[in-house]
């Protein structure tokens, strides 16, 4: 009896140790009504729904190519009118060529950390990919724009990265366009500080239910799909604290988040993936996409699903933690 309860004792500390480590992060998410949007998030909110609505007229992938060119063409005109230099990261899938689309914002010095924020251009299969990821997409568009006042000021390089092939059938594969980007980085040995990916990042409800989760997670977060959940695997837990303290400090809105391994299903269902693998600590930002939002992957995925002024306060939250970590 004394060894069973031993155990248990064990058992419980076990458990109480790898909730701590998983899933108590610093600040408190904000509660209640939200602010009034300012004139910089009205204005801002109204530049993401013209971005969604143009990289998401249509399917865009390899199988329907031609628009998928038109959505690279379309970000490189818009990081060309907000000042940068694009650089393309080109090769081979399926006999097409694809590409990843890059922008730098660099440091005061050559030798400094990098900070990659990136989110997947193309949609999946069957569907216009409005949330799943031209919400993303236009996200790191504005932070682009935003950002681009610190351009040789701060202490880490700020990478700013559009991927191409994030959707099956090239997820997890060497198609995939981040798998491609994050290994090129580890192969010229850049000190990759942080990877932030913006991942289906424009639907919220404030309906009881409707927020889902992976088994056992239910249990413990809300259910009402009102939030923004910053998501790494175990080994990203200093950069999501990081994050989400930032973001808590000078955001009122609604946060959840914590790292967990990657086998849970959805925590290592973006981007952030590839640079996990290549041994960079990395992050989602997301609104949880397939358990909250109900046309994900579907025809419905359109723009008219979109809550951009949400959105808007989401990507001004991020441009603050950038700010944070770059210094």
């Amino acid at each position: 009896m004394l060894f069973l309860a031993a155990a248990i004792v064990v058992l419980v500390l076990a458990g109480w140790g790898a909730y701590r480590y998983m899933f108590e992060v610093p600040g408190t998410s904000h509660q209640g009504a939200l602010p009034g949007l300012t004139a910089d998030e009205r204005a801002l909110a109204a530049r993401l729904k013209s971005h969604i609505a143009t990289i998401a007229a249509k399917e865009h992938n390899i199988d329907t190519y031609d628009e998928l060119e038109k959505a690279a063409r379309y970000i490189e005109r818009t990081l060309a009118d907000y000042g940068y230099k694009t650089v393309p990261q080109q090769y081979t899938a399926r006999g097409k060529d694809v590409r990843n689309i890059e922008a730098t914002i660099e440091a005061a010095t050559p030798d400094a950390e990098t900070i990659v924020v990136g989110a997947h251009y193309d949609s999946a299969q069957g569907t216009p990919g409005a949330n799943d990821n031209a919400s993303g997409t236009a996200s790191v568009l504005e932070l682009a724009r935003l950002l681009a006042d610190l351009k040789d000021k701060t202490a880490k390089r700020i990478r700013l990265v559009l991927f191409v092939n994030e959707e099956p059938p090239y997820f997890a594969t060497w198609d995939m366009g981040s798998a491609r980007y994050a290994r090129m980085l580890a192969e010229r040995g850049e000190r990759v500080a942080a990877m932030y990916s913006l991942e289906t990042m424009g639907y919220y409800s404030d309906k009881p239910g409707s927020q889902k989760y992976p088994a056992p997670l239910g249990a413990l977060f809300p259910d009402r799909g009102d939030f923004v959940s910053f998501v790494g695997m175990l080994g990203s837990r200093q950069l999501v604290q990081d994050a989400m303290r930032s973001f808590r400090s000078h955001t009122q809105f609604p946060t959840v988040g914590g790292v967990s391994p990657g086998f849970i299903p959805g925590i290592a269902w973006s981007d952030h993936r590839s640079f996990d693998r290549e041994g960079f600590q990395a992050l989602m930002i997301t609104d949880t996409a397939p358990f909250r939002y109900p046309h994900y992957h579907e025809p419905t995925d359109t723009p008219d699903k979109i809550d951009n002024d949400r959105l808007a306060r989401v990507v001004k939250g991020v441009e603050r933690v950038l700010r944070d970590q770059a210094k």
